[in-house]
C-alpha cells in the first residue's frame, strides 16, 4: 500500500518542542519534494516547510524561520519536522505531503512553488497528525 503517515503530534506548552515524523510506505521518497503544510480551524491551508528530493534545498514558511527544521533521511524513507519556541498561532493537523520533483526546476524552485501552493494536487498526502500549542 502506498502511503505518507505522520507521527509524533499532540500538546505542547507555549515555549515547547515536538517532532514530527513522516514515514513513507511502498515506495521510494528519493524522487520527491516534500512538504508539511498545516490546517487550523477557520484557516486556509498553508505550506509550512519543505524540502527537496536531495535535501539540499528547503523552504520555510515566514511565521515558523528560526524555529522549524525540516531534514530528510532517504536511505530511512522519512522525514522530519523539528519544531521548537512552539506558539499557540502553530496549532492545527499537519500534513505530510509528497509530489514528484520536477524535471524543469531549480531545486530551491521546487521547493518554493510547492510551499507556495498548498492547495494544488499532490501525489501523497498523510493521514494529518494534530498538534495543539496551550498552556
Amino acid at each position: 500500500q502506498l502511503q505518507l503517515v505522520e507521527s509524533g503530534g499532540g500538546l505542547a506548552q507555549p515555549g515547547g518542542s515536538l517532532r514530527l515524523s513522516c514515514a513513507a510506505s511502498g515506495f521510494t521518497l528519493d524522487y520527491y519534494v516534500i512538504g508539511w503544510f498545516r490546517q487550523a480551524p477557520g484557516k486556509e491551508r498553508e505550506g509550512v516547510s519543505c524540502i527537496s528530493s536531495s535535501g539540499g534545498s528547503t523552504n520555510y514558511a515566514d511565521s515558523v524561520k528560526g524555529r522549524f527544521t525540516i531534514s530528510r533521511d532517504n536511505a530511512k524513507n522519512m522525514v522530519y519536522l523539528q519544531m521548537n519556541s512552539l506558539k499557540p498561532e502553530d496549532t492545527g493537523v499537519y500534513y505530510c505531503v509528497a509530489g514528484l520533483r520536477s524535471p524543469l526546476l531549480s531545486e530551491i524552485s521546487d521547493v518554493q512553488a510547492m510551499c507556495n501552493f498548498p492547495q494544488a494536487k499532490y501525489d501523497y498526502w498523510g493521514q494529518g497528525t494534530q498538534v495543539t500549542v496551550s498552556s
